[in-house]
């Protein structure tokens, strides 16, 4: 295996995805005290990724599943989680906050998955020319790569929900932040893809 391209890899994950460390940090803090929602934010997240390596290994192939035009409309998942994380929290506003943590039992694969791939929807054109120019070879160490660091990075997720001062932090304010982040992620998306002709 070449450490060129291993470094290559490295780097050009780290861009494009450290912004979901501080969602992944999220999706931790949520999942504290429910057994096995933790190990939902991994697979979440990995299936979230899986879809968009899948995309974009496809897509370097000469196949588009995902045209370029509705990229920035994968925004609205973003979006319509963080409308509905937003409303959970007004709706439970002054209500002891482990009897909402205990009704809501942390975040879903599918929900984590969802926010993955919409996150990482702008990440596919980047991924698209470097693998379609990697070659066969070089596009399995980029996915290896990849694979090995999203473990990185859901453990960077859990060291930092983990931390007494993040985690206070997290604990206090965390029902009210993903649904900022996550509200935020999916304007970005579609504002900055043009979508509705914005």
């Amino acid at each position: 295996m070449n450490p060129g391209i291993v470094g290559q890899a490295a780097g050009l994950f780290a861009v494009t995805n450290i912004d979901d460390i501080l969602i992944l940090a999220l999706f931790y803090a949520q999942a504290t005290g429910h057994p096995g929602a933790g190990r939902r934010v991994v697979i979440g997240q990995y299936l979230g990724f899986a879809a968009i390596l899948a995309v974009a290994i496809a897509a370097a192939f000469g196949a588009t599943f995902l045209p370029e035009s509705a990229v920035p409309y994968l925004g609205l998942l973003p979006l319509a989680l963080g409308l509905k994380a937003a409303w959970q929290a007004w709706r439970h506003r002054g209500k002891d906050d482990g009897e909402q943590e205990r009704r809501e039992g942390g975040p879903g694969v599918l929900e984590v998955a969802a926010v993955t791939f919409a996150n990482g929807g702008d990440n596919i054109g980047v991924y698209v020319p470097v693998f379609a120019t990697a070659g066969t070879g070089g596009m399995a160490v980029y996915a290896a790569v990849f694979l090995v660091l999203v473990a990185v990075w859901c453990a960077a997720g859990r060291f930092f929900a983990t931390r007494p001062l993040v985690a206070r932090a997290l604990s206090r304010w965390g029902h009210v932040l993903l649904p900022v982040v996550l509200i935020g992620i999916g304007l970005l998306i579609l504002v900055e893809g043009g979508a509705f002709g914005l």
